[in-house]
């Protein structure tokens, strides 16, 4: 992974540089496995993410955190609060060169004694965790994720426990590795590929890093001297904390990083300030999404399964459509029934007669009911002709009103795919409000009403285009509607995309100059379905052409006088637009 033994030298470095002797001030667990502290020093407030995400675990200082904290605090959040806020940072120390951090805490107890607690970051992939220790008896007090043998054979990880940790895996601290020691175990190995070999002999040294070394030697084969010298240049460097955050781009999404240049990795390469910043930057889309997915796994399930079952529906209709269209052929049959009634007799299964209808005058066998009579087998090819007839208006209104419902569904997936946290929660109101999930409501006392929510304001997402114009985005049903419908004026510029489904855009100006209409157009391909695609058709039409029918779902406009751009749209340039 990329955050690896050596960035995690980096972060314990700048941790320690802007947080010791500072006030651990609040404690957060916004999500099951991240924990949020803030931290005061020096008159600066610093916030510390810690995050055992299975997917992305990691240590470093934010600018941002887009979680909302849970009305009641987890366990582990306040037990961490009764050992830890208040207390003051002792130290921050990397474990070796392992991907383990140590924040120690110096606070009072209830008998107002100092008492140090220990806070171990663990990041290790599915494995990682946060554990809260009391060093003096290496106990565990409790930890984000309980562990116990039958999760894993090496150690439990369980309130009252001793502390064990994890298995070493019989590498060598790259810090402490001395030229000799080094060309002996290049020895050792020599039939290995010098990546593969720095990487199985050392602790924290990451493929990418190994790769990193590697390009750094030139093309040839390189002697044992020049690996060394490219291999401790890179670690003197980090020794002496002269690091160079980096991102490495690829069509406008991160692809790698490092507290190091990496000059082996193809892409625009972006360096950063700090390692945190260039963390923060490289994790927060991706973390982000991760626990936005899970936030919202149970709508987009009902969604989808909703969306399949209209699917279903209109092949139905459609089926029906098919055979409705032979129901002539019941007319056909009263006909000729009637005009050969003296042939019939009650008890014939079927009768042959001269079909009159085919200009070839061939003849054709009628299916009888035996147990009627021959007028009563004539009504009843008329009946079944005429509600035949009568179904397939309704089947094509069916087939309507289930398309629009198979719009609004993909659309509210689209929202889902790229909603913030509070737009979850707006549209789990919205699928509450239309009937698609039920409200778990507690039970009150009896005579007690139920107390009125408050309306939260609806908020559309606010962009500056490089004009320094305004522009609005929908991120919901609810926004998109508030947005269109009452927000914009007649003389704005309204944008969506063609055909497919997405969120409205506005942009609010009377004039509106080329780069803007195109940058406001990439936002509107950005937050809709065709995201990951380019050449994007998007529409564009003034606010006044703009209308919803009546007794359309939230969210559903119709409009004309539309022309189409077509753009490809791209995730910096929404963050480089972002206002707020």
């Amino acid at each position: 992974m990329a955050f690896d033994g050596i960035v995690l030298h980096a972060v314990a470095h700048e941790l320690s540089e802007l947080l010791l002797t500072g006030r651990v001030d609040k404690i957060y667990q916004p999500l099951d496995r991240d924990l949020l502290l803030h931290i005061r020093r020096g008159g600066q407030n610093y916030k510390l993410l810690l995050t055992a995400n299975a997917s992305f675990p990691r240590a470093h200082l934010v600018q941002e955190y887009k979680g909302h904290n849970p009305a009641e605090p987890p366990m582990f959040c306040m037990l961490l609060r009764k050992h830890c806020e208040g207390g003051r940072i002792t130290r921050i120390e990397q474990v070796g060169n392992e991907r383990i951090l140590h924040i120690a805490i110096e606070n009072r107890d209830e008998l107002g004694d100092l008492t140090e607690r220990i806070l171990v970051v663990e990041i290790m992939g599915r494995h990682s965790n946060v554990i809260l220790l009391d060093p003096a008896e290496n106990r565990i007090l409790d930890s984000l994720v309980h562990v116990n043998f039958g999760t894993s054979r090496h150690r439990e990880v369980l309130p009252g426990r001793t502390y064990v940790e994890p298995p070493e895996q019989g590498k060598e601290n790259p810090f402490g590795v001395s030229l000799g020691r080094f060309q002996a175990l290049r020895d050792e190995q020599a039939g290995l590929a010098f990546d593969k070999f720095l990487v199985s002999s050392f602790t924290g040294i990451s493929p990418l890093l190994a790769k990193e070394i590697t390009h750094r030697l030139g093309s040839g084969a390189p002697t044992q001297e020049q690996e060394w010298q490219a291999f401790a240049g890179l670690l003197d460097d980090c020794r002496a904390h002269r690091y160079q955050p980096t991102i490495v781009y690829h069509e406008d999404r991160p692809k790698a990083f490092s507290c190091v240049a990496l000059t082996h990795v193809e892409g625009e390469a972006t360096a950063f300030g700090t390692i945190s910043e260039a963390i923060e930057r490289f994790y927060s889309e991706k973390a982000w999404r991760d626990a936005l997915r899970q936030r919202s796994q149970d709508l987009e399930r009902l969604l989808s399964n909703e969306l399949q079952k209209n699917i279903n529906k209109i092949a139905k209709f459609e089926t029906m459509i098919a055979e409705a269209s032979e129901a002539e052929q019941y007319r056909i049959y009263g006909e000729l029934i009637t005009a050969n009634l003296y042939q019939i007799e009650r008890g014939m299964e079927s009768v042959t007669v001269q079909n009159y209808y085919d200009e070839n005058l061939s003849d054709l066998t009628i299916p009888l009911d035996p147990a009627l009579s021959a007028n009563e087998n004539a009504q009843s090819c008329f009946k079944k002709y005429n509600k035949v007839k009568k179904s397939i208006p309704i089947l094509h209104q069916q087939i309507e009103e289930t398309r629009a419902e198979v719009i609004y569904l993909e659309n509210v997936l689209q929202q889902l795919s790229t909603a913030t946290w509070s737009d979850i929660e707006e549209i789990r109101e919205e699928l509450q409000a239309e009937g698609y999930l039920k409200i778990k409501q507690k039970p009150l006392p009896k005579g007690k009403k139920p107390p009125k929510k408050k309306e939260a304001p609806i908020k559309p997402e606010r962009y500056l285009s490089s004009d320094g114009i305004e522009l609005f985005v929908g991120k919901n049903n609810r926004q998109n509607e508030y947005l269109t419908m009452k927000f914009a004026h007649n003389t704005d510029t309204w944008l969506h995309t063609k055909d497919i489904p997405g969120s409205h855009v506005v942009i609010r100006a009377k004039e509106v100059p080329e780069t803007t209409l195109l940058e406001a157009a990439q936002l509107a391909a950005f937050f809709s379905k065709g995201r990951e695609s380019s050449q994007v058709p998007v529409d564009y039409t003034l606010i006044k052409h703009v209308w919803k029918p009546n007794g359309a779902k939230p969210g559903f406009v119709l409009y004309d006088n539309q022309k189409t751009l077509y753009v490809t749209p791209g995730a910096r340039l929404t963050e480089t637009l972002r206002t707020s």
